[in-house]
């Protein structure tokens, strides 16, 4: 992927300096094994990440002291990535915008270590990478780029590219209003059926990240043999069923929450293709 010399962001927080490895304060900081634990207890059992790293780390949620965020240096090569990668998704979406009548924002993107205050509650590196609806951001730990490597079987640049613009996606889907109907679901179906919604809201994520893709190499062509791939073998490797599959050697498509490898491919590679949001509508499709 051929990313050096293109436009960075303005949107992207520092707050990898807000205290010692981990950011926590009279806690324990978190390994990739943790990480990695807290993505297949989601995948598998449904389990909310945050109670996977509170038992794991020894009881209840960790205190987080939280520097000023600032602008991420220069010399930070995977910090110039991330802020280049935003910086593509602001300006395919706020074409996609325009052509449709519509503003967009920008969304924030916030890089911290182990643990970060947000409106949705405490973060923490082991949910891996994240949006935050009530406040319009992105958190990321970059440590996640390593699980993806060496844990996960998911390397390469665009892989990592492809994860942050499925977050992007998940910011796309609020300003439209998909979250807030899903939220809004809560409470008024089976848990069954709101992991069926989460499957669909997750997948059109996917196919957003595809949409991006698409305009993003018209515009710069500054995808390499091999990217694709590498962007697919990661949706492959987080598909619920692998997850699933990978600890327990067996499969429960009735607490998926993102989607099977397949339909993750699947979307992305729709989006990707067609460039079209109307071509993302996992809430109508029949057949996912």
């Amino acid at each position: 992927m051929r990313w050096e010399g293109n436009r960075e962001s303005d949107n992207v927080e520092d707050r990898r300096d807000g205290g010692g490895r981990g950011g926590f304060v009279g806690g324990r900081s978190i390994g990739i094994g943790t990480v990695v634990l807290a993505l297949i207890g989601w995948g598998v059992f449904g389990i909310n990440p945050l109670t996977t790293i509170g038992l794991l780390s020894g009881g209840g949620a960790p205190q987080v002291q939280q520097a000023p965020g600032q602008r991420p240096p220069g010399s930070d090569r995977q910090a110039v990535f991330v802020s280049t990668v935003l910086a593509s998704t602001e300006d395919v979406w706020a074409q996609i915008f325009r052509q449709g009548g519509a503003q967009y924002r920008d969304p924030k993107l916030v890089l911290y270590r182990g643990a970060t205050p947000t409106a949705c509650g405490t973060g923490q590196s082991a949910m891996g990478p994240f949006y935050c609806p009530g406040d319009q951001k992105v958190y990321l730990d970059m440590d996640f780029f390593d699980t993806m490597s060496h844990q996960l079987g998911a390397p390469g640049e665009f892989a990592r590219a492809y994860v942050i613009a499925h977050e992007v996606g998940h910011h796309v889907q609020t300003l439209l209003g998909a979250t807030a109907k899903v939220d809004g679901m809560r409470g008024r179906v089976s848990q069954r059926e709101q992991n069926a919604l989460s499957v669909r809201l997750e997948l059109q994520a996917d196919c957003y990240a595809g949409v991006w893709t698409h305009h993003s190499q018209q515009a710069k062509n500054w995808l390499d043999q091999g990217d694709i791939e590498s962007a697919v073998n990661a949706a492959e490797q987080i598909g619920d069923d692998t997850l699933q599959r990978r600890q327990t050697g067996s499969v429960r498509p009735d607490a998926f929450t993102h989607g099977s490898s397949a339909q993750r491919i699947r979307w992305f590679t729709q989006g990707m293709k067609s460039g079209s949001v109307q071509a993302c509508d996992t809430f109508r499709a029949q057949a996912l």
